[in-house]
């Protein structure tokens, strides 16, 4: 396995095709470009790669919020957290592990978005934010989801509930299955709404892992919980998301609030290319989540860059070609890659190449020989296959024999040269 950094990534291409020039260039051509190779390689040994970025923690003195945490999407890194572990009660944030699994029966194939749902007298009842279901009345499935991921219906989660899986008991059961699947250390959720109780809860950290697989898991949920308005039974209600409309960007996720939880809100934006999660738990006023939304998201968007480490196709390196047409051909990115991270840490990412010194011909063009992997701080942020420039056939008996009789000129020749400098040095 090769590793490099960034700024010398092209270096052994340009090694190995002077030194296929040394072995099969005119005799004056083959002299300068063996000291070329002898100057890079030694240029290398004493060239340092860039040093770490020294920085402090982020901090964010001004946040009031009790418990936020700021996470990168692609990789799911945390950027930022505070009071992130301590289980809180976690209000309507609660809807977002409903929808999870909502989303997962219909992928499952076990639900239709069509198919229609009567509703309980239990969801009727069901009291706080609703879409006002009437006992009995005939709702889509999909409708019903909706309404929850829109306007953060109460009555429609029970409704989702009853039908999934017999009873809301039923389906918390199955919530908190999925919370233990997904490591989530300090959740347990009672109902599929988050109306109180007091042993209701969940962590900032784990309410943006949740988020974090359920946006990556069915990412055109988000077409719902970006709409701003929903009228249903003719009751026109509007999405409490105070980012849309108003944050570049801004398509989710979800709000929340009780007396006891406070105010709460997943916020997810996307800009260029990258996507943020910031979690807020426990804010006093809907103002102060909302100033603690904003600094946490303008500071991602502002700190962080989409850069670009390949483009598809890139040669990177050559690779020895045994008995083929031609000696050696070039191995390129077999797609295009991209990493989010700090603006100060381009030039700390590296680079580990792995392929074969050689490999046996006849190869087809873009057979995969290898992998790329893209590192910062020995944290692996993304791999990609690495394949063959060329068609290479397999070369006839005769034309082997004079490649070695050639090779063997060179080494005699090269060895002369050695001799040579060595007499005069």
């Amino acid at each position: 396995m090769t590793k490099i950094s960034l700024q010398c990534k092209l270096e052994n291409i340009l090694k190995q095709r002077l030194l296929s020039t040394v072995r099969s260039g005119p005799c004056v051509t083959r002299l300068l470009c063996l000291c070329l190779v002898f100057f890079i390689i030694g240029g290398s040994i004493f060239i340092p790669f860039p040093r770490r970025g020294e920085t402090s923690d982020v901090a964010f003195q001004e946040i009031e919020a009790e418990a936020v945490v700021l996470m990168e999407f692609s990789r799911g890194e945390i950027i930022y957290m505070h009071g992130a572990d301590e289980p809180l009660p976690p209000a309507s944030l609660t809807k977002v592990m409903t929808l999870l699994l909502a989303y997962e029966a219909l992928d499952e194939g076990r639900v239709q978005w069509d198919d229609e749902v009567t509703i309980s007298e239990k969801a009727w009842r069901t009291g706080g934010s609703q879409m006002y279901l009437d006992v009995n009345q005939v709702v889509s499935f999909g409708e019903l989801l909706t309404g929850i991921a829109t306007i953060s219906a109460n009555d429609a989660c029970v409704a989702v509930a009853e039908y999934l899986s017999g009873s809301e008991d039923n389906f918390v059961a199955e919530m908190n299955r999925k919370a233990q699947e997904l490591g989530l250390t300090n959740t347990l959720f009672q109902n599929t709404s988050g109306l109180p109780h007091e042993d209701h809860y969940s962590s900032a950290l784990d309410m943006a892992r949740i988020a974090h697989y359920y946006i990556n898991r069915f990412p055109e949920a988000l077409t719902l919980h970006s709409q701003e308005e929903y009228t249903f039974n003719e009751i026109l209600q509007y999405n409490r998301n105070p980012l849309l409309g108003r944050f570049p960007g801004a398509d989710g996720l979800k709000t929340g609030h009780t007396a006891a939880a406070g105010y709460c809100l997943i916020a997810t934006a996307q800009q260029n290319g990258m996507r943020f999660i910031a979690v807020v738990m426990n804010s006093d006023t809907r103002g102060t989540r909302l100033r603690d939304s904003d600094i946490l998201l303008n500071y991602a968007f502002r700190n962080y860059t989409l850069h670009s480490v390949f483009t598809a196709g890139e040669e990177v390196a050559v690779v020895e070609i045994n008995g083929g047409t031609i000696r050696q051909t070039g191995v390129q990115v077999g797609e295009a890659v991209e990493v989010v991270i700090p603006f100060h840490r381009q030039d700390d990412l590296q680079i580990k190449l792995d392929y074969p010194e050689k490999i046996l011909a006849p190869l087809t063009k873009h057979e995969i020989i290898g992998t790329a992997e893209i590192y910062l701080d020995d944290v692996r942020l993304s791999e990609t296959s690495l394949v063959t420039a060329d068609d290479v056939e397999k070369a006839g008996f005769f034309e082997l024999r004079w490649r070695s009789l050639k090779d063997f000129i060179t080494s005699m020749w090269s060895r002369f040269l050695e001799w040579l400098g060595g007499f005069f040095g």
